[in-house]
């Protein structure tokens, strides 16, 4: 094993940072929209109840044990080369995508969600090739820290895109269009899950459809049982992957 990249390890610890320090500057400073604020320009066509966003607290702690063992590890892993650079990308579009929804840039916030998790399943998958070997700490501080972001992120893009087409007048808030959202959750989500092998990468998107379940079941309640059932399928391959993890 090589030594690490001084610039690399620094760049995914100013990444963690601003990603963590981004959301509560702009809040505590009342800074543009709340992303509650924001999402709700376009939410009818579908919602996802606000307890479910509390995971991030669960994946900041996850980025920052990933951040500072970075940069304290003595050597380069297989694992690390594979993921560092993707997650600074990545982590840095969680602050971006803070303030691009404080100043209403709609369009912007697709962009940048939805790059970001294309770029951190990428490099998961890139890492895929060191499952068999990999010791258990880069599971535990790297790759699973990482799948967790990634999952959000997946079932996030999708929440974002229907509620800034929403919000624009492109769609209507109607049943068949919050089927398409959560099949294409459902879809994309199960796909990358079975690529990955990765249940913490899957844990997320079950939380979030159950988060869709709880939100819209008074409304909307097929809608709902839609959510809850692509949550159901997609435990169903959590469970399955068990079997087969490599990490």
């Amino acid at each position: 094993m090589s030594a690490k990249p001084l610039g690399r390890s620094l760049a995914v610890l100013a990444a963690v940072i601003g990603a963590i320090a981004i959301p509560a500057v702009q809040m505590s400073q009342n800074i543009g929209l709340t992303a509650a604020e924001f999402s709700s320009q376009g939410d009818q066509t579908l919602r996802v109840a606000g307890y479910a966003f509390s995971i991030w607290g669960l994946i900041y702690f996850g980025l920052t044990a990933y951040a500072l063992y970075q940069v304290t590890v003595a050597r380069e892993t297989p694992t690390l080369r594979a993921v560092a650079w993707p997650s600074v990308v990545a982590i840095a579009g969680c602050g971006a995508w803070i303030l691009a929804s404080a100043f209403n840039q709609q369009w912007l916030t697709i962009a940048i969600i939805v790059t970001s998790a294309a770029v951190m399943v990428a490099g998961l998958r890139r890492a895929r090739a060191d499952a068999p070997s990999r010791a258990f700490r880069d599971k535990l501080l790297i790759v699973w820290p990482l799948s967790l972001l990634a999952g959000w992120l997946t079932i996030a893009s999708a929440v974002n895109i229907l509620t800034v087409l929403t919000a624009q007048g492109i769609i209507g808030p109607d049943l068949t269009w919050a089927a398409i959202g959560i099949a294409a959750v459902l879809l994309v989500g199960g796909l990358v899950g079975w690529t990955l092998r990765s249940r913490f990468y899957l844990a997320p998107i079950i939380w979030g459809l159950m988060g869709v379940y709880v939100a819209e079941q008074a409304g909307k309640p097929t809608v709902a049982w839609l959510a809850a059932g692509a949550a159901l399928l997609l435990a169903l391959e959590a469970a399955a992957t068990l079997r087969k993890a490599r990490g």
